[in-house]
């Protein structure tokens, strides 16, 4: 029993032992309501192919018994990557109880997917240096304590906020509530890498009212902060200066280095994308 990333939804984008996963499975099942038909091409042609969009857990179940009991190897296929809001958690378990033994291959997520669409690096030298991935709390799984976008939002770094542009008006006041000023750019991403995608790029400002405009409420992932626009800026990875076990450092450029980091302003971010 394999659970497969198929990745953001593009057939290509999925990883190579994901693709030979699904090619090897007796059974693939998959979501219509998340993951592009086109991954199935991947697929035996005599292969089982089970939607599970309409099923819930329980009826999973029984697939995952039939499988153990005839030994049929499984490819459950997730959109994204399963380690991101998969509900793999609870099918490990059920796999654990019937005896089956399982695996999980990686796949590509739609927020990393979105960054490539723009071409951007989330994570900018002295602007950005983590990336947040969280959703709105209310929705139909509860947040734990603690977790609110808000609080996230304080830290000023990049966010990827999944499930949450139907609440496009609480989304925006809760990042500004936490300290992104309004002219912070975002990111709208929809259906990224599927045949109608749609990036649109605004300020906090305009988020919710971006949104609104375009009708999205689902498959629509948010991208925020500064990282989305600065540059001028350079990693120490490839610098002259900077030393590791397979080069030595330039003397000069070493000094230099070390008088760039000192403490100093920060640049601010552009509510347009880069050019």
């Amino acid at each position: 029993m394999t659970f497969v990333g198929a990745g953001p939804g593009a057939a290509d984008l999925i990883t190579l032992r994901g693709a030979r996963v699904i090619s090897e499975a007796d059974v693939v099942i998959w979501a219509s309501s998340l993951v592009h038909p086109d991954v199935l091409a991947h697929a035996r042609a005599d292969a089982e192919i089970i939607d599970s969009a309409e099923l819930p857990l329980e009826g999973v179940r029984d697939i995952y018994r039939r499988a153990a009991h005839h030994h049929l190897a499984v490819a459950r296929v997730h959109s994204g990557d399963p380690a991101l809001w998969g509900a793999v958690a609870e099918q490990l378990e059920i796999c654990a109880d019937l005896g089956l033994a399982t695996a999980i291959v990686p796949g590509v997520s739609s927020f990393t997917a979105a960054a490539a669409s723009v071409r951007r690096e989330l994570t900018i030298p002295e602007v950005a240096q983590s990336v947040i991935l969280t959703r709105l709390g209310g929705g139909k799984t509860p947040m734990p304590p603690g977790e609110e976008v808000a609080r996230f939002a304080s830290h000023g770094t990049t966010m990827a906020l999944f499930l949450s542009a139907a609440r496009s008006g609480q989304l925006q006041d809760e990042l500004t509530d936490g300290g992104y000023p309004p002219e912070t750019p975002c990111v709208v991403a929809y259906r990224v890498s599927w045949p109608d995608e749609l990036i649109v790029w605004c300020t906090l400002a305009e988020l919710a009212a971006t949104v609104r405009a375009h009708k999205l409420w689902k498959h629509t992932l948010v991208l925020v902060g500064p990282a989305l626009t600065a540059g001028g800026t350079r990693s120490h990875l490839y610098h002259p200066g900077h030393f590791h076990g397979f080069r030595r450092a330039e003397r000069t450029a070493r000094t230099a280095l070390r008088d760039r980091n000192q403490p100093r302003d920060l640049p601010e971010a552009s509510g347009e994308p880069p050019a």
